[in-house]
């Protein structure tokens, strides 16, 4: 499960952006075709998070599709997964744009009293 590794990472990058600031949420923006998977990251994030600034934080996934094109009628096609097809019922796709990213959109900290 490389879901473990992803969200040490994310983990240490938030905690060090944070200084000694409590985190209270973390917003991620993960491409539907960057092999990650949200329901992993989200078991790894309560177990990684424990004893740090980032502990009791909540974690928000946005899902980012990819696009592409459709060779064959031109339409432009979302992409929720590498399987995804045209409307025309083509396969026949461009290679996609997007969708392959996992990145830190924000995070929340607690206000220093």
């Amino acid at each position: 499960m490389h879901e473990l590794s992803v969200t040490q990472s994310i983990v240490e990058a938030c905690a060090e952006h944070a200084g000694a600031a409590r985190v209270l949420r973390v917003t991620l923006e993960v491409g539907t075709l960057s092999c990650v998977m949200p329901d992993a990251l989200r078991f790894c994030y309560d177990v990684v998070t424990e004893g740090t600034s980032l502990q009791g934080s909540s974690l928000e996934i946005i899902r980012v599709p990819g696009l592409s094109r459709c060779r064959d009628c031109g339409a432009e096609v979302r992409m929720d997964d590498r399987l995804s097809t045209c409307r025309c019922g083509s396969a026949n796709l461009e290679r996609p744009q997007g969708g392959d990213q996992l990145r830190i959109k924000s995070m929340e900290i607690e206000e220093a009293a």
